[in-house]
């Protein structure tokens, strides 16, 4: 009998959690389940192709995350990101991101910076022909390009998860009208930063964009509408 997608020698019970908790999380983040839907474990092991067990236990852990509520005797429920959520992250990101960019000038390796040259060329070009998924995809790349920079697992792990969250709210945000275009240039200014080797500069910079990222949602709240 072949294999369905998650079935692999090489991983365990603990591993095939993990994927299912990582598919759930983007399948919350992206929209496929919406705030107070709830989510039918058995269900979700049949179409996953899984037992309950793995899915039960990733379910836990979404709950720990926040996606999710467990709510006695009726089941669980995905959670609302709440504007209030998407402010407190961006405030986080701002503080956050802004150390990754002053540890990452210091310690970044060539193949790094030549990646954010590129990523950054990327965002040109996807910025012209108004790609807006492209757009948020290579602006992930170019944020978790800074993270891996840093060289630091635990800033690592918190920015990307934070990143996740607010997924949508990017997307939505790149829609603003001359959004796009303001944030190449901020990302470009933040990239000369770590060409030059100025870390005050650059952190001053990501601040500063995260804070323009988080003006923008504030300014433009209908984005938040379907998230």
């Amino acid at each position: 009998m072949a294999k369905n997608f998650w079935e692999t020698d090489a991983y365990e019970q603990n591993s095939l959690r993990g994927r299912i908790f990582n598919r759930l999380q983007q399948d919350i983040i992206n929209g496929k389940y919406h705030p107070g839907e709830g989510l039918v474990e058995t269900k979700l092991a049949e179409e996953l192709g899984v037992s309950r067990t793995p899915v039960r236990e990733a379910l836990r852990q979404l709950e720990l995350e926040g996606l999710v509520v467990y709510v006695p005797n009726k089941g669980v429920f995905v959670t609302e990101i709440t504007e209030q959520d998407i402010e407190d992250i961006y405030t986080i990101r701002s503080t956050m991101e802004g150390l990754a960019v002053r540890w990452g000038v210091l310690r970044i390796s060539p193949n790094q910076l030549k990646e954010l040259e590129e990523i950054v060329s990327l965002m040109e070009h996807a910025t012209g022909k108004n790609d807006m998924e492209r757009l948020t995809e290579l602006d992930t790349r170019f944020h978790e390009t800074i993270y891996d920079a840093s060289n630091s697992k635990v800033l690592k792990h918190t920015l990307r998860s934070l990143l996740r969250y607010i997924e949508r709210a990017r997307l939505g945000s790149y829609k603003v009208p001359k959004r796009a275009e303001r944030a190449l240039e901020e990302h470009k200014a933040i990239l000369e930063a770590f060409k030059k080797g100025d870390a005050k500069s650059g952190e001053l910079l990501m601040i500063n964009h995260i804070s323009q990222a988080s003006q923008n949602l504030h300014t433009h709240k209908d984005i938040l509408k379907d998230i």
